[in-house]
């Protein structure tokens, strides 16, 4: 028995075992980091109080604001040509962490430059280099796991995840316990944030035996042509998510900041859940691009698998959200409550938009995405401007809310004409056992039931409502974990 788990988590089989094996080891290590990090992001909130945290945040947002073009596209390059050739990996490895190590210095100096421009608390500017290195690092350590992607070897990068977040909790707590500031919280992340880089490059070590020779100048204009578009739907998502931080901190102040930051800092671990999921299937998706069939085979798969994630989050968070930002944070962070309910609303179209990027770009259909991003950069901006003077932090999540169901309806109108996939008819179950969790949690919150037991009987609920209607997609899955040579179904 062992023997046969230790097969299925460690070596690649079918297309089938492959996915869910990634899957499995993308979940273990996200969420087995995100865990381990929540305790220092609790801890500092706790401790710094909003208007502390809201300075991190703030600085936090600017950084990453700026460093989303060390990335540029070149990570999802990298998976998606060397899985599709391996003969290619080291070269396209040697040019790609060449040219993003050319951009982390030019972004890094370009923050140092123009950063103080957007700062309205001159005392954040201290913050600046320190989160610049935090976010640049960050970069680097992707791009290596970028490469355990095209291997499909989804293990190694959760164990380098993990690994990260470890080195960011002890330092950052070291840090703190020396001084309560902002700025030994950023100083702390940007050493475990180092430590979990230098970590990461370590499987990759036979691509430095000869770096200088297998570097070609020829491979920088193709990685530009094609990351160029993903490049511009990553800094949508940047904009997405640090506009509404540094919108905030203009119009209002670092207290509403620090409110903010500490609700979006829980629904952007459920954000971490599509993504995972896509990069698991993204290999299969490229690899599919001439077998129209299975490709839309896997995108209705993904697509189910998205609904059946993000339904009960949605509404379990809407339902529980007071008590989980008391619990987390303290009643102190009341204020955050409501923005909290509004970001929940943003799970599925978050989901889905995650799956039809991912499977535009699979296509090759990377400069579509232009429009997509020109609506979520225009959109977010515009209507942050309209809603926070009215709504404050609520009307900045309201804004992202809004901004994510245009996206992902754009995107899934794209996908469905170029592929014809279907998958609206086939969610009844799923639904249905999301209305069976409502009708349970709703008593529950009414007489006073601790969240822990809520989340609990939530979850069972609809567990087991899914296995008692026989969701094809949960009984899949379990039966590729019990199977010894599994069939694929993609």
């Amino acid at each position: 028995m062992f023997q046969k788990l230790s097969d299925f988590l460690l070596i690649n089989t079918s297309t089938k075992q492959r996915v869910l094996k990634n899957t499995f080891w993308l979940f273990s290590g996200q969420i087995g980091s995100r865990v381990v990090k929540l305790w220092l992001i609790i801890y500092a909130a706790r401790t710094l109080g909003a208007t502390g945290w809201g300075a991190f945040s703030y600085a936090l947002g600017i950084a990453a604001f700026f460093t989303i073009f060390v990335d540029f596209g070149v990570n999802a390059i990298i998976t998606r040509e060397a899985s599709r050739d391996p003969q290619v990996q080291k070269q396209y490895f040697a040019t790609a962490l060449g040219v993003k190590i050319v951009l982390f210095f030019v972004v890094s100096l370009l923050i140092i430059l123009l950063a103080p421009l957007l700062i309205k608390d001159p005392t954040i500017g201290i913050l600046i280099p320190l989160v610049a290195l935090i976010v640049g690092f960050d970069s680097l350590r992707d791009f290596a796991a970028a490469m355990s992607r095209a291997w499909e070897r989804m293990e190694i990068e959760a164990a380098m995840q993990v690994a990260t977040n470890a080195f960011i909790l002890i330092a950052g707590l070291a840090m703190l316990y020396v001084s309560s500031t902002p700025q030994s919280l950023a100083a702390g992340y940007a050493m475990g944030t180092g430590l979990g880089m230098l970590l990461a490059f370590y499987p990759c070590r036979g691509y430095f035996r000869g770096i200088r020779e297998a570097f070609s100048m020829k491979l920088i204009r193709p990685i530009f042509a094609s990351s160029l578009p993903f490049a511009i739907s990553g800094l949508m998502g940047a904009i997405l998510l640090n506009t509404d931080t540094i919108l905030i901190g203009w119009l209002l102040d670092l207290t509403e900041v620090g409110y903010y930051a500490a609700a979006q800092r829980i629904a952007l671990l459920i954000y971490m859940i599509p993504g995972l999921i896509s990069i698991a299937f993204f290999p299969a998706m490229a690899k599919a691009v001439s077998d129209p069939k299975k490709q839309r085979l896997i995108l209705e798969k993904i697509t189910g698998l998205q609904f059946l994630t993000a339904l009960p989050f949605t509404v379990g968070g809407i339902i529980l959200s007071g008590p989980i930002i008391s619990l987390l944070y303290g009643e102190s962070y009341a204020p955050a409550t409501l923005s909290f309910l509004i970001m929940n609303l943003t799970y599925l179209p978050v989901f889905l938009a995650t799956v039809f990027t991912n499977g535009v770009f699979a296509l090759g259909e990377e400069k579509k995405l232009f429009i997509s991003s020109l609506i979520g950069i225009t959109g977010n901006f515009i209507l942050d401007l309209v809603f926070i003077p009215r709504w404050g932090i609520a009307g900045s999540a309201l804004a992202t809310t809004l901004n994510q169901i245009v996206i992902a309806a754009f995107l899934w109108h794209l996908l469905k004409k170029r592929t014809g996939f279907v998958v609206l008819p086939s969610l009844k179950k799923i639904i249905i056992s999301t209305v069976l969790m409502t009708t349970v949690l709703l008593p529950l919150q009414y007489i006073g039931t601790p969240i822990y037991f809520m989340i609990l009987i939530g979850g069972s609920v609809y567990i087991g409502s899914l296995l008692l209607l026989k969701e094809e997609l949960v009984f899949e899955t379990l039966k590729t974990f019990t199977d010894s040579q599994p069939e694929s179904i993609l």
